[in-house]
Parts: C-alpha cells; structure tokens; sequence
C-alpha cells in the first residue's frame, strides 16, 4: 500500500494572505534586530561595527520614542524649514550686528 505524498504549494497559492498578516504583526509589534561585528589581529581590535535594526511601523517607533526622521532636514520638509528658518534668523542677526559697525564707519 502507498502513502500519497504530500506536495509543497505552489508559491502563489495562499501564500499572499499569510505574508500580509506577517507583515501586519511586525509592523503592529515591532521587530528588533541587533548585531556586532568585530574585526581583530593578533588580539587587537581593529574595527567594530554595531548594526541596529528596528522595523516597526511609524505609529509603533512613535510609541516607542524613536522620531529622528521627524527632525532630520533630508527626510522631513517640517524640519527643513525650520532648518532655513534658523539660519535665516541667524543671518539677519549678523546683518544687523554689521550694519551699526557699517554707519558708524560712514560718519564723519
């Protein structure tokens, strides 16, 4: 008597729902990755790299405290004009501070 044997699906049977729950949970979650790499000669430490990874949607970083994008002129356009803004302030401050420099200099 034989046994039928069982065959793996095909990969785009029911394989669609599956990675969209995945997905789902990890974004819901959250899922740390953490690694080192060391590199070393004859017991000297020569380079370490320490890899982070964190893969959470933006609500769940949000919950956690992480927010670096909201702040970092590359990837915000709210920071970027706060970037320019503050520059543009810092400018008009030194116009201002050579300006009184610049009549006194006029007068005779």
């Amino acid at each position: 008597m034989t046994t039928p044997s069982r065959l793996p699906e095909p990969y785009g049977s029911g394989s669609g729902a599956n990675l969209a729950d995945i997905l789902e949970r990890v974004l819901d979650k959250g899922v740390v990755i953490a690694g080192d790499i060391r590199i070393n000669l004859l017991d000297i430490e020569l380079l370490t790299i320490k890899l982070r990874l964190i893969v959470a949607s933006v609500d769940k970083a949000k919950e956690m405290g992480i927010d670096w994008w909201e702040d970092d002129p590359a990837l915000s356009s709210r920071a970027r004009r706060d970037e320019l803004a503050r520059e543009n302030a810092e400018l008009r401050e030194r116009i201002a501070q050579l300006e009184p420099a610049r009549t006194q200099e006029e007068a005779p």
